[in-house]
């Protein structure tokens, strides 16, 4: 027969730990899993859109100036603009609060 063995961290005796049944009413559950933690804010996902939405906004005004060949420019920088402007435009709802605009919908780079 093995000796019955305890999980308790080295040096504990077992007749110092304290044991109590749980309430047959709990369910199982605690009012701390149901807490909303506070958001937390992808500081780098939105300093990236924000190179994003400048880059672009620059791309944008350069090829609207161009003579020769400012296609390739503005599809480039719209390209870049849009993303930019998007994860800018859920950033600031977000952090005023509206209804249905989170952080959480800001993908984590």
């Amino acid at each position: 027969i093995m000796p019955f063995s305890t999980n308790l961290a080295p040096g504990i005796p077992s007749s110092k730990v304290k044991y109590s049944r749980l309430s047959s009413t709990d369910n199982g559950y605690i009012d701390h899993q149901f807490k909303k933690s506070p958001p937390k804010i992808p500081h780098e996902a939105i300093s990236l859109a924000n190179v994003l939405f400048l880059i672009g906004a620059f791309l944008i005004t350069i090829g609207s100036f161009l003579l020769g060949r400012p296609i390739p420019v503005l599809i480039i920088g719209i390209l870049v603009f849009l993303p930019g402007f998007y994860h800018l435009h859920i950033a600031y709802y977000s952090f005023k609060g509206y209804q249905g605009y989170s952080y959480d919908d800001i993908p984590d780079f």
